[in-house]
C-alpha cells in the first residue's frame, strides 16, 4: 500500500453520478461527490482524484466552458479552491491526477466537494471517455485531511465501466504457413473504432475460400455478447496460398484473411507471437488473467509473455505470475513464457525483456522503488551488467527494449543471452537499435511487440494517449509449438518483425560453393560449423564468395509499396513491385521519425497543405491511430491535419483531379515547402528536420496497386571486411512494416 491507511474508514466517502457501463471513446459527463468524514479536511488540506498512467481519457480543462473535458470544482460550504491537473503527480501507476487543494476555508464533517468531469451545463460536448474496455474504470479518491500531504485512500473507491462500441472493422485470422494436410484454425471478431472486440456483432457471415479447405462452414454466426470466434478443424490438402473472404448477409465483402500457405512440406512453422504487456498488477489495465485470455482468445497469438515493470511485481504477484504461465502453457496450443521487464534507468542500461523457460525462477529487479517488501533486496541487479552476471547459468532469453527508458546495448549487451533487438511496439519504432548492433559487431535478430498497457495483448491499439503507433508482433520460424521450441528459434535468430500485420516472409541465401554455417555465434567462443549450400533468416555463415544470391518471398496481407533490401547500415535497393509508367494521380505524404531517443520523443505534425491548380479528388489517411487527430478536407485544394509520430510514419493518399498540374504547398512547424505536382514520381522527395529520421516524405503511387506477392532474388556482392548483414523492410501500402532478421555472412 503505497499510501497511508491512517484511519481510513474515517475519510470520507466518494460517489459517482451516473453509474453504469459507458461506451470507450464516448462524450460523457460526470458528478463526482466527495463528502469529508469525520476529520473534515483543514485549511490548505487537498483531495487528489487519480486515474491510471495508462488512461487515455480525455484532460480535464478548467476554462472552456464549450470545449471538450470541461470540469468543474465546488465545495458545497463555500470554500475556495485550487484546481489543478497533472499527469505526473503520483505514484505510478495511479500518475493522472486532478489536485484540489482548500486554499481558504475548511471542510466538516459532512461537507462536500463535488466534481462535474465533462460539465455540460454551459456548452461542452462532456468528457471523451478512455477508448479502451475497462470493467473496473476508478476515479481514485485520496484525502489529506491534515493538509501534511501524506495521503489516505478511500477504503471504497467509485467506478464505471467501459465497454466497446459498435463493430467498424471485422478481421479474420489464419496460421501463416502449414503443410496440406495439416489441422488449423480461423479467428474471426469485429473491433469498435478504437480496436476493441466488439460484443456487439450480431449475424451470420459466410464463408468463402480460394482453396478447397475441409470442415469450413458456410456461415458463422455471431450472436451478441460473443467477443470472437475461433472454427476449429480445419485442413487443406492442396497447396497453394490460402485466403478466406467474409460477407455480411447482404452478400458484401467485410474483409479477408491474412495468407496462409499450404505447403507440400516445411522443416519450420511460423507461429505468432506478442512476448511484451502488462496488465493492471504494474503498469496497464485489466488483470493478468484477462490479458492472457485476451492474447489467446481474441488476438488469435500463438505465444505470449507478461513482461511487467520489474520494479512493481511483488513477490506474490510473481507467484501468481508464475502460477498463470503454467495454467495457460499447453504445447500445441498456446504458449506462454514466465518473465519481466528488467526496468532500469537509462543510465544504467536501459530496458530489457527476460523470459524463463520455466517456473519458479528468481526474479532479479533493477530496484525495489515501489516494493515494500525488502527480504529479497540482495538478489536485484541494479544495472544491465549486473543483469547479465546473474543470469549467465539461466536458461532464458533477453531481448532489447525502448519503452520510457531505453536499451543502451553500447554501454550493456551479453551475445550468450541476449540474442535479439525490439524494433517496434505501441511506443513506437526504433530501427536505431538494430544500427547501434550492426555499429558494434553485434549479431542481433529483430523482434516487435506491444508493450502494451490497454489488456489487448496481440491486437494492440494505442489509443489517444502518448503511444504512437499500433503493437507490434514477432512471427517465430520453429519446428513445434513449444516453450523449448520456440526459444530454440528465438536464439538462432530465426523470426521477423511486424508492425501488427500477419504475413508471410521468407529470405534466404543461395551459395554457389559450400558455406559454414555456425549452430553458435563463432564470436563467443570455438564451434563447429556444418556445410550448406542455402540458410535462412537469422543464420550466421562463413562463406569465401565475392557474390551469393538473396531469395525474398512476400505474401503480404495489403498491396506493398516498397522493399528495402538492406546490408548493414547501407540500402542496396528500394525495389517497387509496380513500374514508374504505372504511376497516376495518387501522391503520398509521409511524416515520420522522433525528437529523441528518451520518453519525449513524441513529435508533433499538426499542420495542412494547399494545392494550387488543382485539386484533391479524394484522400486516404494511413497510420492516423488516435482518432482525435484527423485529416480535414476544407477546401478542394486544402487539407488540414493533427498528426504525432514516435519513431514510426503518419500520412495521406491523395488522389488529384489531374495527374501534372499545379503546385503542392505544405505547411507544418518541422517542414515547410513547396512542390510541383510534376516533379512528384517513385522516388522520394525528403525534407529533413533533425532529430531521429524526423523528415517529411512525398512520391507517387500507381492509383491502384494490387500487388500483395513478390518473388525476386538477388546477386549480391559481399564485403570482404566484417559482417554482412542481409535483410529485408517491407512497407505494405496499408502502413505497417516488415522486417527480417538479418543473414550474418562474413569470410
Amino acid at each position: 500500500m503505497p499510501h497511508s491507511i491512517y484511519f481510513a474508514e474515517r475519510m470520507g466517502h466518494a460517489e459517482i453520478s451516473p453509474h453504469g457501463a459507458f461506451e470507450a471513446g464516448s462524450f460523457q459527463s460526470f458528478a463526482l461527490t466527495y463528502t469529508a468524514g469525520y476529520f473534515g479536511i483543514d485549511d490548505t488540506g487537498s483531495l487528489k482524484i487519480v486515474h491510471r498512467f495508462a488512461s487515455d481519457m480525455g484532460r480535464p480543462q478548467f476554462t472552456d466552458p464549450e470545449g471538450w473535458n470541461y470540469t468543474t470544482v465546488e465545495a458545497s460550504n463555500g470554500a475556495v479552491l485550487e484546481v489543478k491537473y497533472d499527469g505526473k503527480m503520483n505514484i505510478r501507476p495511479w500518475d493522472k491526477t486532478l489536485f484540489i487543494r482548500v486554499v481558504r476555508g475548511f471542510l466538516r464533517e459532512n461537507d462536500r466537494i463535488i466534481v462535474r468531469f465533462g460539465d455540460t451545463r454551459q456548452g461542452s460536448p462532456g468528457i471523451r471517455m478512455q477508448t479502451f474496455h475497462e470493467p473496473t474504470f476508478e476515479f481514485r479518491v485520496l484525502v489529506d485531511a491534515w493538509a501534511t500531504y501524506n495521503y489516505v485512500e478511500l477504503p471504497v473507491q467509485p467506478y464505471i465501466s467501459v465497454v466497446a462500441g459498435s463493430p467498424v472493422l471485422y478481421k479474420a485470422i489464419l496460421p501463416t504457413l502449414r503443410v496440406h494436410g495439416e489441422w488449423f484454425k480461423l479467428g474471426f471478431k469485429g473491433e469498435d473504432k478504437w480496436g476493441n472486440p466488439s460484443p456487439l456483432v450480431n449475424g451470420t457471415f459466410s464463408l468463402t475460400a480460394n482453396l478447397p479447405v475441409d470442415g469450413l462452414p458456410l456461415t458463422l454466426t455471431m450472436q451478441p455478447g460473443d467477443y470472437s470466434k475461433i472454427i476449429e478443424g480445419l485442413r487443406c490438402t492442396t497447396t497453394g496460398d490460402l485466403l478466406i473472404d467474409v460477407r455480411d448477409a447482404s452478400g458484401k465483402l467485410i474483409c479477408t484473411s491474412n495468407p496462409l500457405r499450404i505447403a507440400q512440406s516445411a522443416d519450420l512453422l511460423p507461429y505468432w507471437a506478442d512476448l511484451h504487456g502488462q496488465s493492471e498488477e504494474t503498469i496497464g489495465t485489466n488483470s493478468a488473467r484477462e490479458l492472457i485470455e485476451f492474447a489467446r482468445d481474441r488476438a488469435f497469438l500463438d505465444a505470449m509473455s507478461h513482461q511487467g515493470n520489474d520494479f512493481q511485481i511483488t513477490t506474490p504477484f510473481w507467484n501468481e505470475l508464475n502460477q498463470l504461465s503454467r495454467e495457460f502453457n499447453t504445447d500445441g496450443r498456446f504458449i506462454m513464457f514466465p518473465g519481466y521487464e528488467w526496468s532500469g534507468n537509462t543510465g544504467l542500461g536501459g530496458d530489457r525483456n527476460v523470459m524463463f523457460l520455466n517456473e519458479g525462477r528468481q526474479i532479479h529487479r533493477s530496484h525495489h522503488a515501489l516494493i515494500d517488501d525488502l527480504s529479497d533486496v540482495k538478489t536485484d541487479a541494479n544495472s544491465a551488467d549486473d543483469l547479465f552476471k546473474m543470469l549467465k547459468d539461466e536458461d532464458c532469453i533477453v531481448f532489447a527494449h525502448i519503452g520510457g527508458r531505453y536499451a543502451d546495448i553500447k554501454m550493456a549487451h551479453d551475445a550468450r543471452i541476449e540474442r535479439s533487438v525490439e524494433v517496434h511496439s505501441d511506443w513506437g519504432t526504433f530501427e536505431w537499435l538494430v544500427h547501434d548492433a550492426f555499429e558494434q559487431g553485434y549479431r542481433v535478430g529483430i523482434l516487435a511487440n506491444s508493450d502494451g498497457h490497454k489488456g489487448r495483448h496481440g491486437a494492440s491499439h494505442p489509443g489517444a494517449s502518448l503511444f504512437g503507433a499500433y503493437g507490434g508482433l514477432s512471427c517465430i520460424l520453429a519446428t513445434g509449438l513449444s516453450r523449448h521450441e520456440l526459444a530454440d528459434a528465438l536464439r538462432k535468430r530465426h523470426h521477423y518483425a511486424t508492425t501488427g500485420c500477419r504475413m508471410l516472409l521468407d529470405t534466404r541465401a543461395t551459395f554457389a560453393a559450400d558455406a559454414e554455417l555456425y549452430a553458435a555465434d563463432p564470436n563467443l567462443g570455438p564451434t563447429t560449423p556444418s556445410k550448406v549450400r542455402s540458410a535462412m533468416m537469422g543464420d550466421i555463415l562463413r562463406s569465401g564468395e565475392r557474390e551469393i544470391t538473396f531469395h525474398i518471398d512476400v505474401h503480404a496481407s495489403a498491396p506493398i509499396e516498397r522493399i528495402e533490401i538492406r546490408n548493414r547500415l547501407t540500402t542496396l535497393e528500394t525495389y517497387h513491385p509496380f513500374k514508374e509508367k504505372s504511376l497516376g494521380r495518387r501522391i503520398r505524404v509521409i511524416w515520420e521519425g522522433s525528437e529523441y531517443r528518451g520518453r519525449g520523443r513524441q513529435t508533433v505534425w499538426d499542420g495542412g497543405c494547399t494545392l494550387t491548380g488543382n485539386s484533391f479528388e479524394r484522400v486516404r489517411t494511413i497510420n492516423f491511430w488516435n482518432l482525435d487527430k484527423q485529416l480535414e478536407q476544407s477546401a478542394p485544394g486544402e487539407l488540414k491535419w493533427g498528426g504525432l509520430t514516435t519513431g514510426g510514419f503518419a500520412g495521406f493518399d491523395a488522389w488529384l483531379s489531374d495527374a501534372q498540374s499545379g503546385t503542392l504547398k505544405i505547411d507544418t512547424a518541422l517542414v515547410k515547402t513547396e512542390i510541383k505536382v510534376a516533379d512528384i514520381g517513385i522516388d522520394d522527395r525528403v525534407f529533413s528536420n533533425g532529430g531521429i529520421k524526423r523528415q517529411l516524405r512525398v512520391f507517387r503511387m500507381p492509383d491502384e496497386n494490387s500487388h500483395t506477392r513478390v518473388q525476386i532474388e538477388r546477386r549480391i556482392a559481399l564485403n570482404k571486411e566484417g559482417d554482412n548483414a542481409l535483410y529485408v523492410c517491407v512497407t505494405q501500402e496499408d502502413g505497417h512494416l516488415i522486417w527480417s532478421s538479418p543473414i550474418y555472412i562474413f569470410h
